[in-house]
């Protein structure tokens, strides 16, 4: 990780750090905004890039972010060919080598009410992809029956790891465990952030009978991967459009698991939701997950089946 991100870091950055010892696996961000202080996101807090080199919590004494610093950090990112990346930029970010994600926003270029790409970029955000293998371990016995998967929704406020569960559920269902055979999953990763591939190869593991459809909308890419790719189990990050359940209905119909994320905090909130109060009435999900940080980022809050009865009583900690 530390290779490929002080590559793209801008050259007064890396002279900055010099040789500070910085931990990156527990570097969550790095944000460059222009003109203003650059900023180590830590999983124990932010720091900003002194002038004198090291990190600082006085912003007086913060290296502030030049334009030239902006330009250079999307060169290297784009590798001097930013044209090539448009289709990813009108989703907001480039994913490079190691699976991160580098979001670019500055002032959007419209063509008929849709957003046809970026310019005069100037602010920046390099998320660090971490992957926690076996933080799925404690729901496993929970959603697998009779070696086969349970529908089922995992509910998480932002930032308390439900694409890390999630990716770390299709790999156990993939490579196969102690509750079941291995079996083919097929993941619409529309935002690049499961598998998070790079020029088409996964960075992530996600299992050896796992397909990844990248960068395609979720009910589109549902469909393709049933009709193309036999999936036994489909896996999706962040349901939430009308469109979405209807491919969810269809996928339930013909006999496929399905394993989902949603923005939320509870199945109240979800049963709340115009959109989604259909699949929770009608019980399409056979276990909901609930995450949460009672206990830390990435607490397992609780367990319930499509009844809404309680399955877990206790808190395991997922980390994130």
């Amino acid at each position: 990780m530390k290779k490929v991100i002080t590559k793209i870091l801008p050259l007064s950055v890396r002279h900055l750090i010099g040789d500070v010892n910085i931990d990156f696996s527990k570097l969550i961000e790095i944000r460059l905004r222009i003109n203003e202080p650059i900023i180590f996101a830590f999983t124990d807090g932010e720091y900003f890039l002194s002038e004198r080199k090291g990190f600082t919590t006085n912003k007086k004494s913060a290296y502030k972010v030049l334009e030239e610093d902006i330009n250079y950090t999307i060169d290297m990112v784009s590798s001097y060919s930013l044209y090539a990346y448009e289709d990813d930029l009108r989703q907001g970010f480039i994913t490079i080598s190691g699976g991160h994600r580098v979001g670019m926003i500055g002032q959007a270029v419209m063509e008929a009410q849709n957003v046809k790409g970026i310019k005069h970029i100037s602010f920046i955000n390099i998320r660090m992809a971490h992957q926690v293998k076996g933080c799925s371990s404690s729901v496993l016995p929970y959603i697998i029956r009779d070696g086969r998967v349970l529908h089922t929704l995992i509910i998480s406020p932002p930032g308390c790891g439900k694409t890390t569960l999630l990716r770390d559920i299709i790999r156990c269902v993939s490579d196969g465990n102690s509750y079941c055979k291995g079996m083919n999953v097929g993941v619409v990763d529309e935002r690049s952030e499961i598998a998070a591939c790079y020029m088409g190869v996964p960075q992530n593991d996600v299992g050896i009978r796992t397909d990844i459809l990248d960068s395609c909308p979720k009910a589109e890419g549902m469909l393709m991967l049933l009709r193309s790719m036999n999936p036994k189990v489909i896996a999706v990050d962040e349901i939430g459009s009308r469109y979405d359940i209807d491919a969810i209905s269809y996928v339930i119909n013909c006999g496929c698991s399905l394993l989902a994320t949603v923005h939320g905090y509870s199945i109240d909130d979800i049963r709340d939701k115009p959109v989604l109060r259909k699949l929770v009435e009608e019980k399409a999900f056979e276990r909901y997950i609930v995450l949460g940080n009672s206990k830390g980022i990435g607490s397992i809050e609780n367990i319930f089946d499509e009844r809404g009865n309680e399955l877990l009583l206790q808190s395991f900690l997922c980390a994130n």
